[in-house]
């Protein structure tokens, strides 16, 4: 049901690609230390997909020999490695569609501007820097297993980012496999059994849509985690007077909550509240709509706010311990961790928004972890 082809491009020099590949643009806040870490480092992809200057930067990478050039149309087979876990998928490029052709499946709604500048990028640097990051219930894992097993690495590395992202200490290998080889017909066959659901970079992807490409660079896996996406909040009513309006139950920790409830950090303790009223509907019952419509109103804050930084700032849930940072040091007063949105809940909001385009997930209400490094590989795409 999906069509996808070997990737060609650009990609990085092995002995410098740990220097290269960074994190994906949208999970690096500005005038954060992880910004500045890797602005540091002159190789870095971050120059093109931050910079201001992201043509002249990219030509720069590529005449310093940090990124090469690949004109053999393959398939990668990407392999995360950490402490406790793995994770198996493959770089390709996809054919772009429109989304009523249930070839590649949305969950969430895009904003003009950001998709304006991920346009512009991609016509400036005549290139897909990024991978969307895309779900498939296609039978790949065997082969993506059989690829590591049979074919030596082009990339092993470890990525560093002196612990101020998920992606730190991640281990990366990479696996080429030509598209016009045995095993990689057998991979795009496999692909093509089923339609591939967007977990993240709804941005790039709609990008590429509008910008008229023909394809555009796809992460696809089967297998995923999603952590909640967690926020800190400073609400227009005090805390203080917040509290006596809501239920709550004096807890111990601050930590990941049981379902439909909610886990609330503040200087004068940890609390708990419990969602009171569950409605069926696949959007309505998500724990972050919860938190929006029967919490957010006793703070003062509805749901125009939540892009305002005033009012709030967003984590994934392995970041507890910043979020109760920003709170000690008075930037925000409460830190609000959920329980994580299922797969299930996701593709059920997702095919419920194949006949109704209105159904989308809310806003930060996922975080697929832990992501794919952009820059592994960058392909040249083409404009219909």
């Amino acid at each position: 049901m999906v069509a996808t082809i070997g990737l060609v491009g650009v990609r990085p020099a092995p002995s410098l690609a740990h220097r290269v590949t960074a994190p994906p643009y949208d999970v690096i806040k500005p005038g954060t230390p992880l910004e500045a870490r890797l602005f540091a480092e002159p190789l870095s992809l971050v120059h093109v997909t931050l910079g201001k200057e992201p043509a002249a930067s990219f030509a720069r990478l590529r005449a310093e020999g940090a990124l090469i050039d690949d004109e053999e149309p393959s398939y990668w087979v990407y392999e995360q490695r950490w402490s406790g876990g793995r994770r198996t998928g493959v770089l390709t490029a996809v054919e772009v569609t429109p989304y009523e052709a249930k070839q590649v499946i949305r969950h969430e709604k895009t904003f003009d501007d950001k998709v304006a500048g991920r346009m512009k990028l991609h016509k400036d640097t005549g290139h897909t820097l990024g991978p969307v990051f895309g779900l498939t219930r296609a039978p790949i894992e065997a082969l993506l297993e059989e690829a590591i097993a049979t074919l030596s690495p082009t990339y092993d590395f470890a990525t560093d980012l002196g612990g101020l992202n998920d992606l730190h200490g991640i281990a990366t290998r990479a696996f080429r496999v030509p598209e016009a080889s045995p095993l990689g017909a057998r991979l795009k066959a496999a692909l093509a059994q089923e339609p591939v659901y967007i977990a993240d970079g709804h941005h790039r992807y709609h990008a590429a849509l509008r910008g008229g490409q023909t394809h555009t660079l796809i992460y696809i896996t089967s297998t995923a985690k999603i952590q909640a996406y967690d926020r800190v909040v400073r609400g227009k009513v005090p805390w203080s007077e917040a509290k006596a309006r809501l239920a709550l139950e004096s807890v111990a920790t601050f930590e990941t909550p049981a379902k439909h409830r909610f886990r609330i950090y503040a200087r004068d303790g940890v609390w708990e509240a419990a969602a009171k009223d569950v409605p069926g509907d696949v959007v309505g019952r998500l724990d972050c709509k919860l938190l929006e419509r029967e919490v957010y109103p006793h703070l003062g804050l509805d749901h125009s706010m939540i892009a305002d930084t005033r009012h709030f700032d967003y984590y994934p849930e392995s970041q507890l311990d910043q979020m109760k940072a920003a709170v000690d040091r008075g930037d925000y007063e409460l830190a609000i961790a959920l329980h994580p949105v299922s797969l299930d809940e996701l593709v059920a909001v997702a095919d419920a928004g194949l006949t109704n385009a209105e159904i989308v997930m809310p806003e930060k209400s996922t975080f697929f972890a832990p992501k794919v490094l952009s820059g592994l590989f960058v392909y040249r795409h083409t404009y219909r």
